[in-house]
């Protein structure tokens, strides 16, 4: 039997900031139990759910040495397990006391290398040796670094292999190398920049990309993207030189979870038969909960996003008044950025009967929202899978999305001649092909119903599930253990 660790900073139903926590909490549950023992190690944050906490069992504790800005620490370890999934907790007060996984950047660094070295340290103690360590992003980044150099003088960690997964190549988790030598007790020798350093900063996803067996993104378009400069950040070269070793994902989703069929938070439930009716009364029920004009025959279109720059909002911004016309509206779920949040609750007071900004993330009115849209909005500027448009699929609404990563990969342009498609898309980030397309899509809406729901037919017929994508996973750790 393979043996398998997850380790990320974050995990459905524990913490969830982004598409990662979705990843490493539906993924391990996929392996089948006969041929893959596929455990998941997290932070014990204290703001992990008391009803989860109060069952964790404590396993050990003991003193990790880390670099000479550190010195020693207190490492606990704790078990859980869920669905048939093993789930371990680094415990440490100084590090995980906290509401929120992430804070500022120096912080962020100290208490992930601290939590990547305890990863390792833990393992003789729990008895459990994995075949290989599957590592999610750049706080997990030294996980392969310690590996390959300073747990190698242990038998335990001999023929130990890791995968290292990019789920977004912007955030990499970088400080200047004499602190992060410092801090990680890694030998200096390593900050050169054939391996750890990238202008004179040591970089943990860098130093992850170097040393690890193996390296998959989540989506094949976002694979080949990030060879390149403009969407490699500053990390292209490196990935060239490492692409017969990696290979894009694209992400599944719950489809248990988002199940329209059965979803106890939306409205009225519907399948791929009973959409025509039902959606309607989803929107109509969404619309006088937010206070817009309540009317089936409206044009609705949802946005849910981290309001940042990468999702395109300044496009957004540019054409918003020509998007909500008089028989569109817009629905935003989301925060971020105070100038994109502002902005949103702006237009929402200037057009209170067309859009409404609700300035949070509300699972419960997500789930909604994906019921009763028409249309959801992605014009995002760089999108290393997105889980939106696969979610909107399931629901029957019709994606609109710019043309890169994993939002190419997915959805299909819809081609009026030829009867074909399942959303709309753009090639270049420009506001005025925004507008085209959403306009375009609302021609199709008002004048085209037939084909219209043809294509949510298509799209309500996909299958993005992790049954499907977990078979290339497991493919490359079977390649990787031999």
């Amino acid at each position: 039997m393979n043996k398998i660790l997850f380790a990320a900073s974050e995990c459905v139903p524990f913490v969830k900031t982004g598409g990662l926590a979705d990843v490493c909490g539906a993924l391990p549950k996929e392996f089948s139990k006969e041929y893959f023992d596929v455990r998941v190690v997290l932070p014990y944050y204290t703001f992990i759910p008391e009803k989860y906490k109060k069952d964790f069992k404590f396993l050990t504790s003991f003193q990790m040495n880390m670099g000479p800005l550190v010195g020693t620490k207190y490492v606990g370890v704790f078990e859980y397990e869920l669905d048939g999934v093993k789930f371990y907790f680094i415990d440490n007060h100084d590090y995980f006391d906290c509401f929120y996984p992430y804070s500022e950047d120096r912080w962020d660094l100290e208490k992930f290398i601290f939590f990547d070295k305890a990863v390792l340290s833990m393992l003789p103690l729990i008895g459990f040796q994995p075949n290989l360590i599957h590592c999610h992003d750049w706080q997990t980044g030294f996980i392969p670094v310690y590996l390959k150099n300073d747990f190698q003088g242990d038998q335990f960690f001999w023929g130990m292999k890791s995968v290292m997964t990019i789920h977004n190549l912007k955030f990499q988790g970088m400080w200047d190398t004499k602190t992060v030598a410092g801090i990680s007790g890694l030998s200096m020798n390593l900050f050169t920049p054939d391996k750890l350093e990238y202008k004179k900063c040591g970089n943990m996803l860098k130093g992850g990309l170097v040393y690890a067996d193996y390296i998959t993104t989540v989506s094949s378009t976002y694979c080949e993207e990030i060879q390149m400069p403009y969407y490699g950040e500053g990390l292209d070269g490196l990935l060239r030189a490492r692409h017969y070793d990696m290979q894009g994902i694209v992400n599944g989703i719950d489809n248990d979870l988002y199940n329209p069929a059965t979803d106890e938070k939306i409205y009225k439930n519907f399948d791929i038969k009973t959409f025509r009716k039902n959606k309607k009364i989803n929107k109509t029920k969404i619309q006088a909960d937010l206070g817009l004009e309540v009317d089936s025959k409206k044009y609705m279109i949802g946005l849910i996003s981290r309001l940042t720059d990468q999702k395109g909002l300044d496009l957004i911004n540019y054409c918003i008044e020509g998007i909500v016309d008089d028989f569109t509206q817009l629905v935003v779920i989301g925060t971020g950025e105070s100038k994109y949040e502002n902005m949103f609750r702006h237009y929402a007071w200037k057009y209170p009967e067309k859009i409404s900004a609700n300035i949070c993330y509300d699972d419960n009115l997500a789930h909604k929202l994906y019921a009763a849209a028409d249309a959801f909005l992605m014009p995002s500027r760089f999108e290393p899978c997105g889980l939106t448009q696969l979610i909107s699929f399931r629901y029957g609404t019709v994606p609109i999305v710019r043309e890169t990563g994993g939002l190419s990969d997915t959805v299909e342009a819809y081609n009026e001649y030829m009867k074909t498609g399942d959303g709309f898309s753009f090639a270049n980030y420009n506001g005025d092909e925004l507008l085209n397309t959403v306009n375009y899509s609302k021609y199709i809406y008002f004048e085209k119903k037939a084909q219209w729901n043809k294509m949510i037919e298509r799209g309500m017929s996909k299958n993005y599930s992790w049954s499907v994508q977990k078979e290339k996973y497991e493919n490359i750790y079977n390649y990787l253990i031999g």
